[in-house]
């Protein structure tokens, strides 16, 4: 870590709900990595008879994702660890990796990321957005549905300027299909 410093990234729920003190806030961006639902959610935001979908990092060459980074202090980071640990590795579907990340202001810091295993059951990329759409307006699970993960972060996102063309294609969307009660 970076002079006692613990960084963490977030690209999708940790952006509107970290869960942890911090004593900085910074956009950044993490290249290597798109940010996609490309997870089934059997806990969170769907259940193991009708699996959602939450966001995780998946590799790609060229890509790169915005997103939010935190500083912990060093007398929190052990605690904030064991937190993230219990909270993003519940099914060990996400691989836990500390990897470089740019802030906005330039400055480049290593954060404990939180990207997809693309061998575990639960990996499903390359959904074909529709059906992406379709998933995630019929799920929900012990943390709510799974339309108000997406709405919540495409809404965070908007407010902190990142732009996600895909993720906003889902919003519309996915509200066109309740509204239709196609869920």
């Amino acid at each position: 870590m970076n002079s006692g410093t613990l960084w963490v990234f977030g690209y999708g729920s940790l952006i509107w709900e970290p869960g942890f003190g911090y004593s900085e806030r910074a956009i950044a961006r993490l290249a290597g990595w798109h940010r996609s639902f490309c997870m089934r959610s059997i806990h969170h935001r769907g259940t193991e008879e009708n699996p959602g979908l939450v966001l995780a990092l998946d590799a790609a060459d060229g890509a790169h994702c915005d997103g939010v980074v935190f500083a912990v202090p060093d007398d929190n980071a052990v605690q904030t660890l064991a937190y993230l640990r219990e909270r993003e590795l519940i099914s060990s579907a996400y691989l836990e990796k500390v990897l470089p990340v740019t802030l906005a202001d330039g400055r480049r810091v290593d954060a404990v990321t939180y990207v997809i295993d693309p061998d575990h059951v639960q990996y499903c990329g390359g959904l074909a957005l529709e059906e992406q759409a379709r998933i995630i307006a019929g799920a929900s699970g012990g943390r709510g549905p799974n339309r108000d993960y997406l709405w919540n972060t495409a809404a965070h996102l908007a407010e902190l300027g990142l732009a996600d063309p895909d993720l906003d294609w889902l919003s519309d969307r996915v509200g066109a299909l309740l509204a239709g009660g196609a869920a």
